[in-house]
């Protein structure tokens, strides 16, 4: 009680007037619902209707052109839509869950737990227990696999697909009354939802032999959509990719189905939350706020449709709106510059055009359509090719323009995103490779879709990644998986005591935060330097630093400040798919073939390197076995350690020897080449003949001659008594 009446006494009048107004419309809907209200009203047939991407007598062109410039794409609609019509439904990283001849729209039925069929407001969705994991039941009723089969019929001619689309339909409708149930639980699932079946509603629209009553009773369905969304949108509830698909559902019935009541209103409505979300979630950098990969391109494919679809109907894109998304493809450009996206935060599983788009691989699916909606030669080369989702969404004229666009890559750079706290040493050469840092916020509000990884790295080379994020694997479950998942231990910075950076507090939420800062940040021709710092194991702190030389290697110094003795541990996480490590001296081999990687380690006596097995979740729901090569040591406070991670070529091609000097001060030989290091810290370092002041001093020999020198941080580095950079 007592935390229910602070709760209150944070509130100011708006929320507690939106909230006390979703709570009494809840019960007043039930009630209405068992009298038998009438929840529309009448219909009007006055307006003109709006333009969807596409009219009904371009689905056919647009059908033949999918089969001859997408031919496998085409393919695999009607092999999914095989599966569907057997009631095999691929949901999240579940695939051909089996629903039987009778679909039971409230089960998991990977779990094998069904929802209550009770008012929605008093099922708890998020207790595994009562409903098991509401995520797979939600992901079955958005409908987003109809879509697939209107596709496959116009593909085929087989009108089967449509009569199994419509029996299904009215089922739902059956099955799901107004009101109760857990599918009605979510604003957000009522939003993605209206948008199948306004998919539907156009996909079918000059199909010959469609029920008479569908398109009418589809559009009443709509409405009672539109109504529960508007009076239960997530302003104070979940404001963040919740609101904003809750908002574009809004503006998509206003804008399509004039002949409702509320359509003008739900279009203005819909449109203001689009735009008023579009700048509070996304940060100046152009990342979204929850700090995930997987949200960012969630919010960026809302907002890019309800663009595109503002367009088809003369409504004015104000030029913020348009920056904002300039700024959100530039992320996943200047992220993927090396072939592959690193993974941070949380991973939803879900997609706002085609559900089966969910791993990592296809988050770049936006750059295609933007490329021929802006004609941007750089976002087409990002891109890599055409898009199914590019040719519904722009049609034919908009795949004219993605030919004429001329792709040209901008120059490999590395990136800084300030807001957000991102980073990427992204080299060109012998390719394109790209080491990201995580030195930004959890996430936004109580962070919770981010993960506790702050300072953490992930590395991306020959268009794959190679040390990797764990992913999400469940929201829901009974056996701890949603926190192994976010857990520090389960990504590759360091780890102390045993603990997470953040504690944890139900499945979206920590009880505290840490604060992470970026300290540096400086980028060359040569080189590039991060170091952050973060107060998560306070009162002791991490402080970890990242030199990447450009072409040759990176190395990442980690440094525990505090008193005491305390257990450490450096994590690599080691993508899946690679035979398992090598032990060489000083650390581990990892990859195969053309390319490999070398994981080495260097610190005070005691630290121990260890590869052990470990979990990767490639898509929501889905877990596999992982490896990760893990140093670990107890040592008394200030500690440090010192790890190199440097790629390989020829198979018969070997590392070099690392090894430390003395505290602050570690070397790499590899045949005539030396790598020194050194991190002065509170003090002038004196070590083996070498001295200097500097925060972080780099110098390479060649044959015992100085090449490539850095200071940061400092005014000298001396060797032997002669200055090698700077001055004293």
């Amino acid at each position: 009680m007592t935390r229910v009446l602070g709760r209150l006494a944070r509130m100011d009048w708006e929320e507690l007037r939106t909230r006390l107004g979703q709570e009494s419309a809840k019960r007043w809907d039930r009630l209405a619902c068992r009298l038998g209200a009438d929840l529309v009203g009448p219909l009007s047939a006055d307006n003109p209707p709006g333009r969807f991407f596409f009219a009904p007598a371009e689905v056919a062109p647009l059908i033949e052109t999918l089969r001859e410039r997408l031919p496998e794409q085409a393919r695999e609609v009607v092999a999914a839509a095989e599966r569907i019509a057997a009631h095999r439904f691929d949901l999240l990283g579940f695939e051909a869950v089996d629903y039987g001849r009778d679909v039971d729209w409230q089960l998991d039925a990977v779990h094998r737990r069904r929802a209550p069929l009770k008012p929605w407001y008093k099922i708890r969705f998020l207790d595994f227990r009562e409903v098991g994991d509401h995520k797979i039941t939600w992901e079955l009723s958005r409908h987003q696999w109809m879509p697939t089969l209107a596709k496959a019929a116009w593909l085929t001619g087989e009108a089967r697909f449509v009569r199994e689309l419509v029996t299904l339909w009215y089922d739902w409708q059956r099955r799901n009354p107004y009101s109760l149930g857990i599918n009605w639980a979510s604003a957000l699932e009522v939003a993605l939802r209206s948008l199948s079946w306004l998919w539907v509603r156009h996909l079918l629209g000059a199909w010959p032999g469609r029920p008479e009553r569908f398109d009418a009773d589809l559009l009443r369905a709509l409405a009672v959509s539109g109504r529960h969304i508007e009076r239960h949108l997530s302003t104070y509830f979940s404001p963040n990719t919740h609101l904003l698909g809750e908002g574009v559902a809004l503006f998509f019935i206003g804008v399509l189905c004039p002949e409702l009541p509320a359509a003008g209103r739900w279009r203005e409505r819909g449109w203001s939350v689009v735009l008023r979300e579009a700048q509070r979630q996304v940060r100046a950098d152009g990342m979204h706020f929850e700090q995930s990969t997987y949200y960012h391109v969630y919010a960026l494919d809302f907002l890019l449709h309800a663009r595109i679809l503002a367009g088809r109907n003369g409504i004015a894109v104000p030029d913020a709106l348009e920056r904002t998304l300039e700024r959100m493809l530039l992320v996943l450009a200047d992220l993927s510059q090396a072939g592959a996206l690193p993974r941070f935060g949380d991973d939803d599983g879900g997609r706002v055009f085609d559900p089966r788009r969910n791993r990592l691989g296809d988050m770049t699916d936006a750059l295609a359509t933007a490329a021929a909606l802006y004609g941007r030669p750089d976002l087409k080369a990002a891109a890599g090719g055409l898009r199914e989702e590019t040719l519904w969404l722009l049609g034919r004229d908009g795949l004219e323009r993605f030919d004429a666009v001329v792709a040209k890559a901008q120059p490999p750079a590395s990136v800084r995103l300030d807001a957000s706290g991102i980073y990427a040493m992204t080299d060109a050469l012998p390719a394109p490779r790209q080491l990201f840092i995580d030195g930004g916020p959890l996430g936004a509000f109580a962070g919770g879709h981010g993960h506790a990884d702050a300072l953490s790295v992930q590395l991306a080379m020959d268009g794959r990644m190679w040390l990797v994020d764990p992913g999400t694997c469940a929201y829901a479950s009974t056996d701890g998986e949603r926190d192994a998942f976010r857990a520090t231990a389960a990504h590759n910075t360091l780890e102390v005591d045993g603990a997470s950076q953040a504690a944890p507090q139900g499945p979206f939420a920590w009880r505290r935060l840490p604060r992470t800062q970026t300290d540096a940040w400086v980028t060359g021709e040569a080189l590039d330097l991060f170091i952050g710092t973060h107060d998560g194991y306070r009162p002791v702190i991490h402080r970890r630093t990242v030199i990447g030389l450009k072409g040759q290697l990176w190395a990442v110094r980690d440094v525990a400040l505090g008193d005491g003795v305390h257990r450490l541990a450096a994590a690599w996480h080691v993508a899946p798919d690679f035979i398992a490590p090598a032990f060489v001296p000083d650390g581990v081999l990892v990859g195969g073939g053309a390319s490999r990687l070398a994981i080495l380690t260097a610190g005070p006596a005691g630290w121990q390197l260890d590869v052990e097995p470990s979990a990767w979740s490639p898509v929501y729901g889905r877990r596999e076995s992982a490896l990760v090569v893990r140093a670990t040591v107890a040592a008394a406070l200030p500690a440090e350690a010192f790890t190199l991670l440097v790629p390989l070529g020829a198979a018969d091609e070997k590392p070099g020897t690392l090894g430390r000097l003395g505290p602050g001060a570690w070397c790499y030989r590899t045949g005539g080449r030396v790598h020194y290091f050194f991190f002065a810290d509170g003090g002038p370092l004196r070590v083996d003949g070498w001295a200097t002041d500097a925060a972080v001093a780099y110098c390479r020999l060649d044959d015992d001659a100085p090449r490539d020198v850095f200071l940061h941080g400092g005014r000298y580095l001396e060797r032997d008594g002669v200055i090698v950079a700077g001055e004293r």
